[in-house]
């Protein structure tokens, strides 16, 4: 999987799933459900949303628990604009355009609460960001978060790459470099949080069906979406227009593959991470 950069997510990256929100949330249902229900489970006071994308958990969170204060913090300005026009008439969740690694509250706005659906995987010095986010948190807080496992154990990405013509993605000499599958190891995550500071550590793995396509057009909007989001999207932007074309006719046959009910939809599986702080 390519490395995402930070500028990248404040320019194309950030566009582009500022741009397909609403199926971007679409294709976490599930994860986001169990997340809820952890969260559910939990005494909040302050919480801060990592990587918080265009709002789902923060909104979440701020509407099951209207006496909570939730702030979420993203690099990109698009993926924030878009999370504050969502929350509007929800006076306690708020937006901050800011990099987490480096985030630094006031005494009163520690959060006892530290969350991120799938954004903490991006961090450059991920022991100094964990390590930031410990200090700036509230005497025991806790730590929940949620990150791909490995890539095998993920059709939504699998089945898509091998679809992809030879050198189309460029490979990366390092499997620990930000981008999507960069927690996927459980034992160096451990190692990382530990060396920032945390107790506690616990991981979960989650299985569930990451939806791609559904309504009147379900396959031709998985398409949509595939050559968009995830990655065939960078290749894809990058090939000539029949390429293109004989691409999106690939991903029209596996759409068809995983059709079910109306519905297209191919596994995924996640590390489900919570700790604490003393």
């Amino acid at each position: 999987m390519a490395i995402v950069e930070i500028q990248e997510w404040q320019g194309r990256v950030g566009k582009s799933w500022a741009n397909e929100w609403q199926r971007t949330d679409r294709s976490f249902t599930q994860l986001t459900a169990e997340l809820e229900r952890r969260l559910g489970e939990m005494a909040i006071h302050r919480a801060l949303d990592v990587g918080c994308g265009a709002g789902e958990l923060s909104l979440a969170l701020a509407r099951r628990n209207s006496d909570a204060q939730v702030l979420g913090v993203d690099v990109s300005p698009d993926l924030v604009a878009v999370a504050r026009q969502r929350s509007a008439g929800l006076p306690n969740v708020h937006f901050e355009l800011a990099d987490a690694s480096n985030w630094h509250p006031s005494a009163a706005e520690r959060p006892d609460l530290i969350m991120s659906r799938h954004g903490i995987m991006f961090f450059a010095d991920p022991v100094a960001a964990f390590r930031n986010l410990r200090e700036s948190s509230a005497a025991g807080a806790s730590l929940l978060f949620s990150c791909f496992r490995a890539i095998e154990f993920n059709p939504f990405f699998t089945e898509v790459a091998r679809l992809l013509p030879a050198g189309a993605v460029e490979p990366t000499s390092d499997p620990h470099a930000p981008g999507p599958f960069a927690f996927a190891d459980s034992e160096r995550v451990e190692q990382i949080l530990a060396r920032a500071g945390w107790n506690d550590i616990a991981f979960e793995p989650f299985d569930f069906t990451m939806i791609a396509g559904a309504g009147d057009r379900p396959i031709e909007d998985a398409v949509g979406y595939f050559s968009r989001i995830g990655p065939a999207a960078r290749a894809m932007a990058a090939m000539e227009e029949g390429e293109r074309e004989a691409m999106q006719a690939s991903l029209a046959q596996l759409a068809s593959q995983h059709l079910n009910e109306g519905v297209v939809a191919l596994g995924a599986s996640v590390w489900i991470v919570t700790a604490a702080r003393d």
